[in-house]
């Protein structure tokens, strides 16, 4: 089981085999130096999609050769630049599509299409984010700080499922998830009480769910037993699912600025692994995200 990003760093690299990006936007200086990284380790090549003339002064200051890689000139709306990444990737030119400087929803809007985008054959059209980070010697994942907005019940344990396939591809067989709220008791008055006491007493295969459980009541053992609270997850999560959007992004967004923790972000659910990360994360982050989608490919 992986317990740092070193540790998934150093089993990447050692693979030896190298995924082609599709970074749409790639007149970023963030996401285009955390591609320009992860190629020089020899992980990724990259198709550029973007303004050629930003790119190449971008690449030409990273001390890097514009003919190392493949640029597509592009200056119009950030869906079609989403939807030429995602092209590629379907036409079996790139394996992993990247977010640059353009917006989440965008982007999201060409991988959801039923016709153009990467929604399995068959498959439901449900896609969620992963943010996972460094905590007490292990790695924890976030869900779902990006995509949905307010899930129902069934949207919920389709946004464990889906990151199920990342806890696996870490090492881990059977997470244990903590449906968060801001409390440990049912309270009608309290809506993520009640999705959250559903969701558990239903339970998902592959894991261990149980919820409701404060973010305390969910991480920290001291709090458990400050609290008398008798389950297998609480103390111990190793998945959180947050109620909505807001405490989601809040939540991912403290952990960045607050705590200064590392996150790497992935999108679930899509036919390959997707790059979304945040347009203000760091480069590092962009770059432990890339690798986490190659660990992805290389663990499917």
């Amino acid at each position: 089981m992986f317990t740092n990003f070193k540790e998934l760093e150093a089993y990447v690299l050692a693979q030896n085999t190298k995924k082609r990006i599709a970074l749409a936007n790639a007149h970023d200086e963030p996401a285009l130096s955390a591609v320009v990284n992860a190629k020089r380790k020899g992980v990724v090549e990259g198709t550029l999609i973007g303004k050629q003339d930003m790119i190449i002064d971008m690449l030409h200051e990273m001390g890097e050769d514009e003919k190392d890689y493949e640029i597509i000139n592009f200056d119009g709306e950030e869906l079609e630049a989403a939807k030429i990444a995602v092209k590629l990737v379907r036409e079996g030119k790139a394996d992993i599509p990247m977010k640059g400087i353009l917006q989440t929803s965008s982007f999201a809007k060409a991988i959801l299409n039923r016709e153009t985008g990467l929604i399995p054959e068959g498959g439901r059209r449900l896609v969620s984010q992963v943010g996972i980070f460094e905590y007490e010697g292990r790695f924890m994942m976030i869900t779902d700080a990006a995509i949905n907005i307010a899930p129902d019940v069934e949207t919920q344990i389709g946004i464990v499922e889906n990151a199920l396939p990342v806890a696996k591809a870490l090492g881990n067989d059977c997470p244990k998830v903590a449906v968060l709220s801001a409390v440990e008791t049912y309270n009608e008055k309290m809506p993520s009480t009640v999705s959250a006491a559903e969701i558990a007493k239903r339970g998902i295969p592959g894991c261990i769910v149980s919820g409701p459980l404060a973010l305390d009541g969910a991480i920290s053992m001291e709090s458990v037993k400050h609290k008398s609270i008798k389950n297998p997850v609480a103390g111990q999560a190793d998945i959180l699912l947050v109620p909505v959007i807001e405490v989601g992004n809040v939540l991912y967004k403290s952990i960045t600025y607050i705590a200064g923790k590392t996150m790497a972000s992935s999108i679930c659910g899509a036919s390959c692994p997707v790059i979304i990360t945040s347009r203000a994360d760091t480069p590092d982050s962009k770059y432990y995200s890339i690798l986490l989608a190659v660990l992805r490919c290389l663990k499917a």
